[in-house]
């Protein structure tokens, strides 16, 4: 009983969290009025998502194709390790975000020094690693490196090439690829504003802000393999799905919730 009200708790407290994100979107895209070849957050079409990009050039398109492919392939991966460095309770060893600053490891002794004498002043160290040794320090620190090292690169990687194509293309018919990047920039925001929950009070990183980190990295995915697909002009049969596979897909996510 107790562990069931925590759970209902857990998914009232994580759908107001969704809910101000979701008002935060809607009031900076309502701003804006997109018309032509590319709509954005129709709002007199029941909110639905319209990011279609219509470009003639074969080229053009068979180049974009490629670069969203592989930005698939690195995002997927990054996901994969920004999982490990949960699970290996390496996200509080780096207590900087040092956005421009933080894209070389440690180059010296006294580097090393200064990122365990930082890493020694949050509650998870005082908590709990107070016997961690450098050695062991340097473990937890290259997998967050790691993660936050493949998101500056996605980012510059996601945005030269779009400022090429934006160049050849134009910007209207390149606008949901922004607001993919303008998606990307955010995310990491997110990221440290997860972070920042985990340094003071608490040994680890606040939950909910953890599940938005993680929804808006799928959320990025899908766009872009979405926008994958629209390029490839591929195609699925229209047949109706069986009722009972949309009802287990929910109760496996629903489960996964819980387990999470």
């Amino acid at each position: 009983s107790t562990c069931l009200t925590k759970e209902v708790l857990f998914l009232i407290n994580f759908m107001k969290e969704l809910s101000r994100i979701s008002n935060l979107f809607l009031n900076l895209f309502s701003f804006f009025e997109f018309s032509g070849d590319i709509y954005t957050f129709g709002f007199i079409n029941n909110y639905y998502i319209y990011l279609n990009m219509y470009i003639e050039n074969y080229k053009s398109k068979k180049y974009i194709s490629y670069w969203l492919g592989f930005m698939f392939i690195i995002i997927s991966i990054m996901i994969v390790v920004g999982g490990l460095t949960r699970l290996t309770d390496s996200g509080l060893s780096i207590t900087k975000w040092q956005l421009f600053s933080g894209f070389l490891p440690p180059l010296s002794s006294a580097d090393w020094d200064n990122y365990f004498d930082l890493y020694k002043k949050i509650p998870e160290f005082k908590e709990q690693n107070y016997l961690m040794t450098l050695q062991e320090f340097k473990v937890i620190f290259w997998w967050e490196w790691a993660h936050r090292f493949l998101g500056r690169l996605i980012g510059i990687l996601f945005l030269l090439p779009l400022i090429i194509f934006t160049i050849k293309e134009g910007f209207k018919k390149l606008l949901g690829l922004y607001f993919i990047f303008f998606l990307i920039c955010f995310q990491g925001f997110i990221g440290w504003y997860m972070v920042s929950s985990g340094l003071v009070d608490r040994v680890d990183v606040s939950h909910f802000r953890l599940s938005i980190h993680l929804l808006i990295a799928f959320f990025i995915l899908s766009l872009i393999l979405w926008n994958y697909l629209k390029l490839k002009n591929i195609t699925f049969p229209k047949k109706k799905l069986n009722f009972l596979i949309p009802l287990i897909f929910l109760i496996l996510i629903f489960c996964q919730i819980l387990i999470g």
